[in-house]
């Protein structure tokens, strides 16, 4: 039999959340945020619950080819915009919108032969200083851009460094306020953070990313469950074996847990060759049978160790979730593993290796 290790994509939370980004902004319309293979639950499983999306926004041209297979006809944005001349020439064929935050991509612009213009989304560093035009050097290159028959349609877009946190959206906002005040063309400011904290800021298009595959995208100032998140992704795996440990025992490499007691322990079949990070520390939680537990010692490249000290009822071939839904129900956020790993749910979303087999659930 396979490796009894399984992540499960679930359409229905998919859905779920994607609805209450809409709810939380009712008036915008919303891009699907489906880079890096859609954060890691993959673009052709997830889209069956994302497609009420207003349209996709990704980052390369596979990705967008990949959209289109699946028989997407609304809008596709490439965030990044594209990387060489002959980019242009996939964007014209497949009807891709394009960001653009360079002075090299407006030259490419006017390089382009094409009898459809393009739809573009101008960008501004507002102050996350990584892409974009300045405030000062915006409106030249909205000029620019305007002047060109290459282009249709110049939307206006800029990108939240702390929508997540205390310093807030106020002062990036007021810059790209003011510095656009005039012009025309629909706007787009939020992302996930922005849309659930700060719906007041009236986007023409919200960015939902790492919203709706139903992480916190404050957490640990909200929890997913507080924002009405379902988690969309569920890695679990089973117990392979147990061992009895008495007083003094060390588990695992460098033997960084030594028992204080005897313990019963077991063995999972996860390691970070699947994607779970090896730096959790002993006491990262998991659920055990849909019952809370921890784990114990350093996790190895193919297993982890949990305690099952105070679980006389669990043992060999008993699941353990890692994150995402248990069997009973029972809910354990990717956020908080990935905050005992000392990152963000982000980063375990997009680390699932492709060894682990993966069920899409309706």
């Amino acid at each position: 039999m396979p490796r009894p290790i399984l992540a499960t994509i679930h359409t229905a939370a998919l859905r779920h959340n994607l609805a209450r980004c809409r709810a939380a902004t009712p008036d915008a319309r919303v891009w699907a945020i489906v880079k890096a293979n859609a954060y890691g639950h993959g673009i052709e499983r997830a889209f069956e619950g994302l497609r009420a999306a207003d349209g996709f926004a990704l980052l390369d041209l596979d990705e967008a080819q990949r959209v289109r297979a699946l028989g997407w006809r609304g809008p596709v944005l490439l965030l990044e915009g594209v990387f060489e001349l002959r980019d242009l020439e996939l964007c014209s064929r497949l009807d891709l919108w394009h960001t653009v935050h360079c002075n090299e991509q407006i030259d490419m612009l006017a390089s382009h032969k094409t009898n459809v213009p393009h739809r573009v989304f101008l960008k501004m560093n507002s102050g996350m200083n990584r892409l974009g035009f300045t405030p000062e050097r915006y409106r030249s290159a909205w000029t620019r851009l305007n002047a060109l028959p290459q282009v249709d349609e110049i939307s206006l877009i800029t990108h939240f460094s702390d929508a997540d946190g205390a310093r807030g959206v106020a002062s990036q906002m007021a810059v790209f306020a003011s510095v656009t005040k005039d012009l025309p063309g629909e706007r787009s400011v939020c992302n996930s953070a922005a849309t659930l904290r700060h719906s007041e800021l009236g986007s023409d298009w919200v960015r939902p990313g790492i919203a709706i595959y139903g992480s916190a995208p404050d957490f640990p100032q909200h929890s997913a469950a507080e924002w009405d998140l379902q988690p969309a992704m569920t890695l679990a795996a089973k117990i392979i074996a147990t061992q009895d440990l008495a007083a003094g025992d060390s588990v695992g490499y460098g033997s960084t847990f030594v028992a204080s007691r005897a313990m019963r322990i077991g063995i999972v079949a996860c390691g970070y060759a699947d994607g779970y990070p090896r730096v959790c520390p002993s006491g990262t939680p998991v659920l055990i049978d849909g019952v809370r537990g921890c784990t114990v010692g350093r996790v190895s490249m193919d297993m982890l160790v949990v305690d099952l000290t105070e679980m006389p009822q669990s043992g060999f071939g008993s699941e353990v979730t890692l994150w995402g839904r248990a069997g009973n129900g029972a809910v354990l956020s990717i956020d908080e593993v990935a905050h005992s790993a000392g990152t963000v749910g982000y980063e375990l979303m997009c680390a699932l290796a492709p060894r682990v087999p993966v069920l899409v659930e309706a």
